[in-house]
């Protein structure tokens, strides 16, 4: 009777000590964010805030390509029966988001990470944030309205992000989300090169009707995007 009941406790102390070592393991080891577990805006703000020890992981740069343009100046309104022509000065930011459509703002945390990540994997920085400014020459026909847009090359970068918790969070202590964040690159990357230029339509109906209308009658002016 005796070596029965040793015999039995000996085998719950083993299911136990097995049962113990699979949770441990289970939280030792890096989870993937899924259904039963947190959000990805979860995690990421947790890096954000600091909360997390995080680390953007094996960071893969796509190659370089140019992006959309759009307006950068105000816009110049031909009211007159001869070309308009005026410097215009224009200025462009552009920023980064990942790949939910969330800004990855400039200087934070997030951006910081990721910036450390592609210079100790590329041996070159990477910007969140990108602004120029400058001016041009524009002419634009009677009866038409001008301004300047311009194009910035961008790139995307993919890696997974690593989040390691001091305490257990969510049943671990690591866990990691794969995310792609696009943003400006310099200028001349993969041989691709930001643009400006000038663009001009036709004024719609009600706009050549406001041409009539007092100071604007027989002249050119400009309107603040």
């Amino acid at each position: 009777m005796t070596n029965n009941r040793v015999t039995r406790r000996g085998r719950r102390l083993t299911a136990l000590t097995t049962a113990s070592l699979g949770l441990v393991a289970a939280m030792a080891v890096p989870a993937a964010a899924a259904d039963d577990g947190p959000a990805r805006e979860q995690l990421i703000a947790d890096c954000a805030s600091g909360e997390g020890k995080c680390s953007f992981n094996e960071p893969t740069l796509g190659k370089a390509y140019l992006g959309d343009f759009r307006q950068v100046s105000n816009s110049l309104y031909n009211c007159s029966t001869s070309d308009a022509t005026q410097s215009m000065g224009w200025s462009d930011t552009v920023g980064s988001t990942d790949s939910a459509g969330v800004s990855v703002t400039a200087g934070g945390k997030i951006a910081g990470l990721i910036d450390l990540s592609v210079t100790a994997t590329y041996s070159h920085t990477w910007s969140s944030s990108h602004t120029e400014n400058s001016s041009l020459n524009m002419t634009v026909k009677p009866g038409e309205v001008g301004w300047i847009s311009r194009a910035q090359v961008m790139q995307t970068v993919s890696g997974t992000w690593q989040t390691h918790y001091d305490s257990p969070k969510w049943g671990h202590y690591f866990w990691f989300v794969p995310d792609k964040v696009t943003g400006p690159a310099a200028n001349g990357t993969d041989g691709q090169s930001n643009a400006v230029t000038v663009k001009t339509r036709k004024m719609t109906t009600a706009e050549k009707k406001s041409c009539s209308a007092g100071a604007k009658k027989g002249r050119a002016f400009v309107v603040k995007r």
